[in-house]
């Protein structure tokens, strides 16, 4: 069973498959009736105005309704696009058990416990005909799909068959009256409209289920006795031909299924049974664990069936339907109908090549699963799931594809999957042992060898390669080296499709497509919802793919779009330019012509092929939101700017762009205020006053205007400005004006006519307008304010601009690579395109952004909105002001050629180019990315305590950059600082962060640390060889002799590191000699530099001998003197204190620690872990612990947690080469 979809649900007593869409109504025993998209995997709808369990229900072949009946006696028909209840069928008196629509006339049969069964005419709505007869609950009926014929069942052990062809005839447009009168005297007193042909004995119980061959003469029933039987039948008898044992339980449901002769049962024995139809035998059994089955259900056209059990439904297949097929250049091998066939892809003919026979199966699912094909020696390895997985080898005689007559004897043998891997050697993988058996054309074994992960598949991947499949990954395995060449996680993988020149692979899962390169190399993955099916590659490297219902295409960086629709699943097998060639799941050979236009431009546009995108855009009719969103994603909105009509959208594309003449443009079709707003901040962004200057007066936005006029020193419009805010009365919009222009006298005017005199005075004292000062102090009175005394008044007078009147230096950029192509193509194509290095076709006269002659800001006093504005100020005469001509849209150059208006995009920044390609820690704490820099340790070295490297991190970044001030007004610039730079190096070509840290300073380091050691300063020690660790993960270093130096390094400071805590902590335990002893005892056994070896064996052995541990205090004068020590000191005490132990060697106190057996020390509780126990590890420093130190911070390096899943040290841009 290869189960498709599957819901839990409430227990599911009817199903009904929908004809053409892919959906299917359950309905509940809860009283709901649930509407799904079994492809989709959705629920689209749901009925619920049944009152209790709604047994029966049916979908109407043609017309968009169905049909259902309930436990509330009431039969409902549905229509599913308005989703509601047209009408309510009443007339039975008991439980509803079935429904079902005729395949021709406006009819319904019902089935109820009433003991009748009901036909009803669903346009009329009325009941037609009662059948009676059967003297117990009627379970089913159901029309006959060809002939007037209703077959039921019945709880009184009986199978009734009807002729119901008098109906038929009645129901055709009566003649005359005399009919009429007959057919309403049939009506009232009861006809014989229908009556029983045969009726069927022969089940010792109930019968549940009955149904008739869509072909044949054969009626299959199921009942309480757990029997399905078999009946035949002619125009005069019907009679039992076989009985089907085997059900343990009630059968709920049976039916044919023609397409395969096969005969399908489910029982409240929770199984669903498979019998052959023809032999009478069960061919195939599925159960489930606790959920009885109740009804199955057979798609009209496809091969499905669905099954609703006690807690929902699945929809399943029994049998695969994708056929087997190899293409080899430009020839398709293929079975179908157990025979070999050849179709050749240029002539488009197919032609039988040989038949393959295959011993009769007793189960499903034997055709065949894969073929693999040797052009050279012309064979064929046809692979199936006989006999638990069995391969057959043809070698097809040479002029056997023109006659296909010629039976060759096949070679077989076991094996679920076999690939030819060469010329003449093909591939078996034995799952049993995991073994890949490389055989020759005679069967014969070669070679065998060993698989280094488990596998469950094979398939080809170049000569001598194979890519093995598990559950979780793909890896690719030579025979040859026997090595894994690549690997690569991935979902559940089905199929593979190899490139035409095998540098790309496409993994094909159930539900996604992961593209990688030849040596798995992952490049992207697409996720799909509907379910993926096959694929092929064209040459230009697109994946083209089908879905059940799609054709799609996926571009090398993983876009991809819906190519078109499709009816029904097919199969690709070859795409070439336009056409897909492809098989149907009828082995039909197909060949569908598509647009490849779209994902041929998405496709040039990648490759930077503009020349062809040039050409497109003139000869295609690409257009739409997905593709205008596309081009805007992807970084090309001038060339999206080209297929838009919308003047919002092409102002929104135009200013995306830079292309400040069509957003002006636009903005003026628009004209709202917003679009104008928009359009100032871009124009002051490319520094265009003329062009911010006329969108403000546009929205009359008077205070931006006269900031705009201050900082661009236009004083004499500024004036101006200060007469408008007069007119419009406003004060402020008056004083801001007088103060940008350093009036005093304005400002005094302005102050005296708002009535602030003290202000008016003061500012007029402070400026010296001796004039003014006096008048005002003769208004004032008494009341004149007081100046602060000693002080020296400074005058506020408004800067002067660094460039007057004109526009800023405009961000002068190179017409963008498509404009002049674009804006030829707008003429109508009067001049040819010449080559891509030739001239971009002719271009139009562009808008001169210099060209803007702004009208005068007066004029909007002119243009009575003023007046509208302020309407009590109606008083002022407007004319008396002379002020200049009306305000008009700034005039455009016409003859000027402009390369001025594609904007620059802001350049990435430095820090963003060094961690865009680098994988080392030390780079990205540089670039001031701390937090990709501690992913990146906790990945490779499993580090999770940074707080040792925080000041490294802070370090690194001051390190790598450089600050520059530049003005008092503007921020300080950082300037990165790169490594190896020198006065020939390229602008354009950055290179990586500069760092403070160097090997040659760790090694200074650690000469410093052995120094401190020998003189005994064991803090001082510890603090240097402990910096050593938390410096080297962000080392970065440039040759592989340096990494292995570096790895190296971390193994001798651990050492220390553990040795001197150990040391440390000795001193502390004054009053534990035995603890004193072991400690001193294990600081022997560390890898240390010969010297500090023998001032270790030294002190062990003067605590030992001190603790009146002899023996153990000469084993260590024996190491001591092993070592052969230059100091005679040490040698005679070594010498005196293997004297006294030889004379009396034993121990007062027993120690942990036996010097016999080898062992290392817990990093964490300094105890000895003997060869043999079992330990963890520190990722980062290998410092080993007990198991119970498994997930904790490491002691030793005091970064990295003990255990944990690490990739390794990358401190090098050559390991990732």
């Amino acid at each position: 069973m290869l189960t498709k979809f599957e819901t839990k649900s409430n227990r599911v007593k009817g199903l009904s498959f929908h004809s053409k869409r892919p959906w299917i109504l359950a309905s509940l025993h809860s009283g709901v009736i649930q509407l799904w998209d079994y492809r989709m995997g959705t629920l689209i709808d749901r009925f619920d105005e049944h009152d209790g369990p709604v047994r029966g229900v049916h979908f109407h072949k043609s017309q968009p309704l169905f049909v259902s009946g309930g436990d509330d006696y009431k039969i409902k028909v549905w229509n599913y696009k308005t989703c509601r209840c047209l009408f309510t069928l009443l007339g039975h008196l008991d439980y509803i058990r079935t429904v079902q629509f005729h395949h021709e006339q406006a009819w319904i049969v019902s089935a109820s416990d009433d003991q009748t069964i009901r036909i009803w005419n669903w346009q009329s709505r009325t009941c037609i005909s009662v059948l009676t007869g059967h003297n117990h609950y009627v379970m089913c009926a159901s029309f006959h799909p060809k002939e007037d014929l209703v077959v039921s069942a019945s709880l009184d052990q009986t199978v009734r068959v009807w002729d119901i062809s008098a109906l038929k005839k009645k129901t055709a447009s009566p003649g005359d009256d005399m009919l009429r009168l007959s057919q309403m005297n049939t009506d009232l007193f009861g006809g014989v409209d229908a009556v029983v042909k045969y009726v069927l004995e022969g089940h010792d119980r109930g019968v549940n289920w009955v149904a008739f061959h869509p072909t044949l003469p054969l009626i299959v029933s199921g009942a309480d006795d757990r029997q399905v039987k078999l009946w035949r039948m002619n125009d005069t008898k019907a009679w039992e031909v076989d009985t089907l044992r085997g059900h343990m339980n009630n059968v709920s449901c049976v039916m044919f299924l023609a397409k395969q002769d096969i005969i399908a049962s489910n029982s409240e024995d929770k199984s669903i049974r498979v019998w052959d139809a023809t032999k009478r035998t069960g061919i195939q059994t599925f159960r489930r664990e606790h959920d009885r089955f109740w009804i199955l259900a057979a798609h009209p056209e496809m091969n499905l069936l669905a099954a609703g059990h006690d807690s929902g439904m699945i929809v399943f297949k029994l049998e695969r339907e994708r056929p087997a097929f190899a293409v080899s250049g430009n020839a398709l091998f293929y079975t179908k109908d157990r025979f070999l066939r050849f179709y050749g892809f240029s002539s488009q003919k197919d032609t039988q090549v040989i038949p393959i026979r295959r011993p009769g199966s007793t189960s499903l699912n034997q055709s065949p699963r894969t073929l693999s094909y040797s052009p050279t020696e012309n064979a064929v390895l046809i692979c199936s799931d006989v006999d638990g997985g069995s391969y057959e080898l043809y070698v097809i005689p040479k002029d056997s594809i023109a006659r296909g007559d010629s039976v060759p004897d096949a070679k077989r043998g076991s094996g679920v999957s076999a690939v030819f891997v060469a010329r003449n050697r093909f591939a078996v993988l034995d799952r049993s042992s995991n073994q890949v058996l490389v055989k020759n054309l005679k069967n014969e074994i070669v070679k065998k060898g060993q698989l280094p992960l488990p596998a469950d598949a094979i398939f080809y991947a170049g000569t001598g390669n194979l890519l093995c499949r598990s559950e979780d990954r793909v890896y690719i395995f030579d025979l040859q080296q026997r090595l894994v060449l690549g690997d690569l996680q991935t979902p559940f993988v089905k199929y593979i499709v190899w490139s035409n020149d095998m540098e790309s692979i496409a993994l094909l899962s159930k539900h996604a497509i992961i593209i990688a390169n030849k040596k798995l190399v992952h490049q992207c993955t697409l996720h799909e919802t509907i379910r993926v099916k096959s694929g092929a590659w064209d040459e230009n490297g697109v994946f083209i793919y089908t879905t059940l219902n799609h054709i799609k295409y996926c571009l090398p960086n993983g876009d991809s779009g819906i190519i078109r629709t499709l009816d029904v699943p097919i199969y690709i097998t070859k795409v070439s330019e336009n056409s897909i060639f492809c098989l149907d799941r009828d082995g039909k050979n197909r060949v569908i012509i598509i647009d490849a236009t779209e994902y041929m431009f998405k496709l040039s546009l990648l490759k930077k092929r503009y020349d062809r995108v040039m050409s497109m855009i003139r000869n295609s009719q690409l257009c739409g939101q997905a593709m205008i969103a596309y081009l805007q994603q992807k970084g090309f909105p001038e060339v999206a700017l080209h297929f838009v009509k919308d003047e919002r959208t092409r102002f929104n594309l135009a200013l995306e762009s830079g292309n400040i003449q069509i957003a002006v443009a636009s903005a003026k079709e628009i004209d709202e205020k917003d679009h104008w707003y928009r359009l100032g901040v871009e124009a002051l962004r490319q520094g265009n006053a003329g062009i911010v200057e006329y969108a403000y007066q546009r929205t009359k936005n008077f205070e931006r205007l006269s900031f705009l006029y201050l900082i661009t020193g236009n004083m004499d419009k500024m004036t101006k400005m200060l007469k408008i805010a007069e007119v419009k009365n406003d004060v402020m919009g008056q004083f801001h004006n007088a103060l940008y222009l350093g009036d005093v006298r304005e400002r005094v005017k302005i102050m005296e006519n708002a009535g602030h005199l003290p202000l008016a005075y003061i500012t007029a004292s402070v400026h010296g307008l001796e004039d003014a000062v006096e008048r005002l102090a003769g208004e004032l009175g008494e009341d004149i304010p007081s100046l602060p005394k000693g002080k020296v008044p400074s005058v506020l007078i408004p800067p002067r601009p660094v460039i007057c009147g004109a526009d800023w230096p405009l961000l002068r950029v190179m017409r963008g690579i498509f404009e002049g192509g674009l804006d030829a193509a707008g003429k109508g194509g009067e001049e040819e395109v010449e080559g891509i290095d030739g001239d971009w076709g002719e271009e139009l006269d562009m808008v001169d952004v210099n060209g803007f002659d702004n009208g005068d800001v007066t004029a909007i006093l002119e243009d009575g909105e003023v007046g509208e504005e302020e309407n009590e100020e109606g008083g002022w005469d407007l004319e008396d002001l002379e002020l200049p001509a009306e305000l008009e849209t700034p005039q455009v150059s016409t003859n000027t050629r402009s390369t001025v208006f594609v904007a620059p995009t802001p350049g990435m920044p430095v820090n963003q180019i060094w961690i865009q390609k680098s994988s080392l820690a030390g780079e990205h704490a540089a670039a001031g990315h701390f937090d990709t820099a501690m992913r990146l340790l906790k990945r490779q070295l499993g580090i999770q305590n940074f707080d040792p490297l925080r000041p490294l991190f802070l370090d690194l970044l001051t390190g790598s950059h450089s600050y520059l001030r530049a003005f008092s007004s503007v921020p300080v610039l950082s300037l990165a600082v790169e490594r190896g730079w020198s006065e020939s190096s390229s602008p354009n070509v950055r290179g990586p962060p500069a760092l403070i840290c160097s090997f040659s300073q760790l090694e200074e380091k650690l000469r410093d640390g052995y120094r401190s050691t020998t003189a005994g300063k064991f803090s001082e020690a510890l603090r240097i060889f402990t910096s050593i660790l938390h410096t080297i993960p962000l080392i970065v270093v440039e040759s592989r002799r340096e990494v292995d130096e570096i790895k190296e390094l971390i193994i001798i400071v651990k050492e220390y590191v553990l040795g001197l805590q150990m040391e440390l902590k000795r001193r502390e335990m004054k009053d534990n000699p035995i603890r004193q002893q072991e400690l001193a005892a294990y600081f022997t056994h560390l890898n240390l530099q010969l010297a500090h070896q023998r001032l270790a064996l030294l002190n062990a052995m003067t605590v030992c001998f001190k603790a009146k541990n002899l023996a153990t205090a000469g084993n260590f004068a024996r190491r001591l003197l092993e070592s052969n020590p230059a100091n005679e000191n040490q040698a005679k005490t070594a010498r005196q204190v293997l004297q006294a132990s030889e004379r009396n060697n034993n121990n007062v106190c027993e120690l942990n620690y036996d010097y016999r057996n080898p062992f290392v020390v817990c990093g964490a509780t300094y105890v000895p872990i003997y060869q043999g126990q079992r330990y963890a590890t520190c990722p980062y420093c290998t410092s080993r612990f007990v198991p119970t130190q498994d997930g904790r911070v490491c002691t030793v390096c005091d970064l990295a947690v003990v255990g944990a899943d690490a990739s390794g040290l990358l401190c090098s841009r050559s390991q990732i080469r």
